[in-house]
């Protein structure tokens, strides 16, 4: 069967009957003619009823209803060549009908997995068919679709106001979009770059705080932050705790809002700060004045929090966040190598320097410190080999350091660059699709893209002389790329998800 549906022209052994006609011949032997997109292909009866649920398969018995079954079924169909006509892929089609001779259906490369599954779904070709490396493919690009859906119903949530909300709710999404959305006008935008000017001005005064040239001395002689530092971090304090409790009010979700990661960030920024103050001006009541200021350096520490606020107003970082994120298989690959290595190189730097008189491998634990640093190519100098065998021993441990470093570092890049450069492009479809949406809104749904049988109906005719071409030829004028049309009549214009060829 396979021979004979691979030959493009040729009479076969039995044709279908007249539409209408009522003929008891054996289906297996009918043969099918099918045209799909300009592409002729010969099907026999025996092989489309493997699977009689398919659409190619219902073919075999159409001409028994009559033109209304038949049409139905497909989009032209010419009685004088005995030829269906179906305005589809015909790169697709060479995929699904892949099913009736393997039994699979494997997606050709080039092909979008969306418009993919339209076919299949146009051709009664279940999904279960689809090979597994195929059917990853496609929920990739579903969840793509998702987010992309996702973001257009962001953006028209805050283009969109709704009269039945009251006065409050209609201020907390204009605080929300205002500190949220720094790109929904200048004035956000202004104050979220005071917001990372004020988070680099507090690491530099905590930095700088710790110069002894710029401290003071207290009325007990000890060191302490210079006021005007202190000044300088209370008022950055307080813009992050005046941002934070107004991002928290103004929040859809305060559950969600509290647990995000970045949201925990901001309170670990601003937290020390006020239980620092707290401890200074009534802990001295309750516990000694050396414990109290052990905790309130040990709190000053946790100050460093605050720069990875930098982190919201980077898209840079989040990205680098979600590479490594994604990355966890290769960061434990290394972590694994250097863990192999740093066991094996100590114990043989141990056992050879044992030797030595002078030797500063004391134990194989310490020589761990030494491994470490080695082969991460940092070599302080605090300990090293003496021996001939312990510097050569060093020497491979350096080659193999690097060699395990450098192998994971491939995929955490692409992991990086694959991600930020798939958020340009949903950012870019998003916009696109809001766009579409605005032109069909201002034309009323006339001027939808591609070309539907309406628009086919008002082409100029054809000059006296010309015969006035098909249905089918039409369908050529719709579109220079694939036309994908649905059969019933509300759907004949190409939706986008069909156009992202």
């Amino acid at each position: 069967s396979s021979a004979r549906a691979g030959r493009m022209d040729g009479s076969g052994e039995r044709s279908l009957p007249e539409p209408g006609s009522q003929s008891s011949a054996a289906s297996d032997d009918i043969e099918i003619v099918v045209n799909v997109g300009g592409v002729r292909q010969v099907l026999y009866g025996d092989l489309l009823s493997q699977y009689p649920e398919t659409r190619l398969a219902e073919l075999i018995n159409c001409l028994a209803g009559g033109y209304d079954t038949i049409f139905s079924l497909c989009d032209d169909y010419d009685p004088g060549k005995r030829e269906f006509y179906f305005d589809r892929d015909p790169d697709a089609f060479k995929c699904v009908i892949e099913v009736y001779y393997f039994g699979e259906v494997h997606m050709k490369k080039g092909i979008c997995p969306i418009c993919f599954k339209n076919e299949m779904d146009f051709w009664k070709v279940d999904l279960k068919f689809l090979d597994d490396c195929c059917k990853s493919h496609l929920s990739e690009k579903r969840e793509e679709l998702e987010e992309i859906a996702r973001r257009v119903q962001l953006i028209l949530d805050d283009l969109g106001v709704d009269a039945a909300e009251g006065r409050w709710r209609r201020c907390q999404k204009c605080v929300w979009k205002f500190l949220e959305k720094p790109e929904s006008s200048c004035p956000a935008r202004v104050v979220a770059v005071l917001s990372f000017l004020l988070i680099l001005v507090s690491s530099v005064v905590m930095c700088m705080g710790t110069i002894p040239e710029l401290q003071v001395l207290d009325a007990e002689g000890n060191r302490v932050e210079h006021p005007t530092l202190e000044n300088v971090e209370t008022a950055c304090i307080g813009w992050f705790t005046l941002e934070y409790l107004l991002r928290l009010f103004s929040s859809p979700n305060k559950l969600h809002f509290a647990l995000s990661f970045m949201n925990i960030v901001d309170v670990l920024a601003i937290l020390p700060f006020y239980v620092s103050l707290t401890l200074t001006h009534l802990g001295a009541r309750m516990m000694e004045l050396t414990n109290v200021q052990q905790a309130v350096q040990a709190l000053r520490i946790m100050r460093i929090a605050r720069i990875f606020k930098l982190a919201r107003h980077s898209s840079g970082l989040q990205t680098l966040t979600y590479a490594l994120k994604r990355s966890f298989k290769e960061l434990g690959l290394l972590l694994m190598y250097l863990a192999v290595g740093i066991f094996v190189f100590s114990a043989l730097g141990y056992t050879m320097e044992q030797s030595h008189p002078e030797t500063l491998f004391k134990s194989i634990p310490q020589s761990f410190w030494w491994a470490i640093i080695t082969m991460t190519t940092v070599g302080y100098g605090d300990i090293y080999p003496k021996t001939t065998l312990g510097k050569l021993n060093a020497a491979i441990s350096f080659l193999c350091g690097v060699i395990a470093i450098a192998l994971p570092i491939h995929p955490i890049i692409n992991n990086f660059v694959r991600y930020y450069n798939k958020q340009r492009v949903l950012e870019t479809a998003a916009k696109h699709e809001l766009e579409l949406m605005e032109l069909n809104s201002s034309s009323g749904g006339e001027g939808k893209t591609g070309g539907s049988r309406s628009d086919l109906d008002n082409l100029p005719p054809e000059p006296a002389g010309k015969e006035a071409p098909s249905c089918s030829s039409r369908l050529k004028l719709s579109h220079s790329d694939t036309f994908i049309p649905l059969l019933t009549e509300e759907k004949h214009h190409r939706t986008r998800l069909q156009s992202c060829k």
